[in-house]
């Protein structure tokens, strides 16, 4: 019979190695560990997105630093988007508005709103025209849009959309489609919105009134000819959601942790990115009476 085979030291060292992270792998079922891979947000997709890449790089890295792991933007093609990788566990927060939070939340058991900008418990929406239709500024609804061609948003947006179709609702008694005699039109955002009114594609239109001015102050529109005709009452709207899976990467008391971070992220090059003064708690609360509206419009269920 021939001698049975002889190992040197080092193949065995080798085959103790192997054997030990073949028996970690086990234990652990195979998976990647939440160490292994950054903690991820992304945000609603309300401007240019690559804008907003370039704006949120440094918010991550904010957030690296503040709470001592890797955390990584990912960029989103929808507002349903958003919502759907926030589902799907594929981000652990996200900068959503009101609408998509109320979304994300009640498909995501746990997760709770955390902060929210200064601004926004007493968000509004604009109702634009162009100069060429001759509608001047209101203190009341204008009823003069039932006879022009009119553009909301992203079907999914709050301010684009769900709540200007509650205030038409409320304002004419008709929905949208008997009060302007045709579907409802969607820009599919508040910066196409704009683009859509300035070039006269649409007589009018209504938008984020942070978008709205942003983009005024930064000259890209002549607020002589693509006119503020109309403002909304106020409502609350976007807000920073955490998932329950954020405790993978921060332990029990993730939520904490998140909340301040983000209320200490307080220069004004950070929070351009979300076009806001301020960070300030926020809670599942807050949106309740936005929940209810959006049952009753149908677009959650």
């Amino acid at each position: 019979m021939p001698p049975p085979p002889t190992h040197s030291p080092r193949t065995l060292a080798l085959g103790c190695l192997a054997a030990t992270a073949l028996a970690l792998l086990s234990a652990c079922g195979g998976d990647t560990s939440a160490a292994d891979a950054p903690l991820r947000f992304t945000a609603i997709p309300g401007e240019n997105t690559t804008e907003l890449a370039a704006k949120f790089g440094p918010v991550a890295e904010y957030l690296s630093e503040a709470l001592g792991v890797d955390v990584e933007y990912v960029p989103s093609s929808s507002y349903p988007a958003s919502v759907e990788m926030f589902k799907n566990g594929d981000v652990q927060l996200a900068w959503f508005g009101g609408l998509s939070g109320v979304r994300a939340r009640r498909a995501v058991p746990g997760a709770e709103a955390l902060a929210q900008g200064a601004e926004d418990p007493q968000y509004k929406s604009y109702f634009i025209a162009h100069r060429d239709t001759g509608l001047e500024p209101s203190e009341s609804f204008p009823a003069g849009l039932a006879d022009l061609s009119f553009t909301f948003g992203s079907e999914s947006s709050t301010s684009g959309r769900m709540m200007p179709e509650h205030f038409i609702r409320e304002a004419t008694g008709s929905d949208p489609v008997a009060f302007f005699g045709g579907p409802m039109r969607f820009s599919g955002s508040h910066d196409l919105t704009l683009e859509d009114v300035g070039n006269r594609t649409v007589d009018a239109g209504v938008l984020s009134y942070k978008t709205y001015e942003l983009r005024v102050e930064e000259g890209r529109v002549d607020p002589e000819v693509v006119r503020v005709i109309w403002q909304t009452p106020s409502y609350a709207d976007y807000n920073w959601t955490a998932s329950p899976r954020a405790e993978e990467w921060l332990g029990a008391n993730a939520f904490e942790q998140l909340a301040a971070a983000l209320f200490a992220m307080d220069e004004p090059a950070l929070l351009s990115a979300v076009n806001r003064s301020a960070l300030i708690p926020a809670s599942n609360a807050d949106f309740a009476e936005l929940e209810a509206l959006a049952l009753e419009l149908e677009l959650v269920r």
